[in-house]
């Protein structure tokens, strides 16, 4: 394989789609409000307005993000930048730059049983590092239904780590 060959394979979108039996409102809200996407992806801030910003609690050090698009029960998009903490210096290569630099989005659509197809996009890769995480273990694992504490049907592992 060649240089060209790993690195657009590096920078290869991860996409995820899947029927949930939810209305996309009840999606929309498990993508929005900060303690309902802790419970299935990580700890956060996020207010879904466009120019908005907010951070998850990564692994490392908090994963910066800004809203580009937020459309109620359709579509969110945002910015996702992480940057190696100071605690992971000596486990990841320094970078002048961000890590990994991308762009999530999240499309909703209502199905003709009431329900919602999710897509999941994460791409806009960043060139200038190697992707060390992607959202992606997260998938379309999201339990709705939980009263208290709602949870992935793949937590904890929320993480995929990328070659």
């Amino acid at each position: 394989m060649t240089i060209t060959k790993h690195l657009a394979a590096a920078n290869a979108p991860l996409s995820f789609e899947c029927e949930l039996p939810d209305p996309p409102e009840k999606v929309w809200r498990a993508l929005t409000e900060p303690e309902l996407l802790a419970a299935w992806l990580m700890p956060n801030d996020i207010k879904p307005a466009i120019g908005e910003r907010f951070a998850f609690a990564g692994p490392n050090a908090p994963i910066e993000c800004e809203v580009l698009e937020a459309e109620p029960g359709k579509l969110l998009r945002y910015s996702w930048r992480e940057r190696p903490g100071v605690d992971a210096a000596d486990r990841l290569p320094a970078f002048d730059g961000p890590i990994f630099d991308s762009i999530v989005t999240f499309t909703l659509a209502r199905t003709v049983s009431g329900g919602t197809h999710l897509s999941i996009v994460h791409d806009g890769f960043a060139t200038v590092a190697q992707p060390v995480v992607a959202v992606s273990g997260a998938g379309c694992g999201i339990s709705l239904h939980a009263r208290k504490s709602p949870a992935a049907a793949n937590a904890p592992s929320m993480m995929l780590r990328a070659a």
